[in-house]
C-alpha cells in the first residue's frame, strides 16, 4: 500500500506543477507574446531574402 501511495503522491505533484505553469502561461498569455516576438524573428528572416516573383 506504502508504494502505491507514493506513486500517486507523485503523480499528483507532478500534476499540480503542469497546472501551475500552464496557469501562469494562460494568465500572462506568454503563448501568445512568444508567438509575436517569432513572427518578427521570421519576418526579419524572409524580408531580407530577394524575390524572385515573375509573372
Amino acid at each position: 500500500m506504502g508504494k502505491i501511495m507514493k506513486v500517486i503522491l507523485k503523480i499528483f505533484k507532478i500534476l499540480t506543477i503542469v497546472t501551475g505553469i500552464l496557469f501562469v502561461v494562460y494568465f500572462w498569455n506568454l503563448d501568445q507574446k512568444l508567438m509575436g516576438w517569432l513572427y518578427v524573428q521570421v519576418n526579419r528572416i524572409f524580408d531580407r531574402k530577394k524575390a524572385d516573383i515573375k509573372f
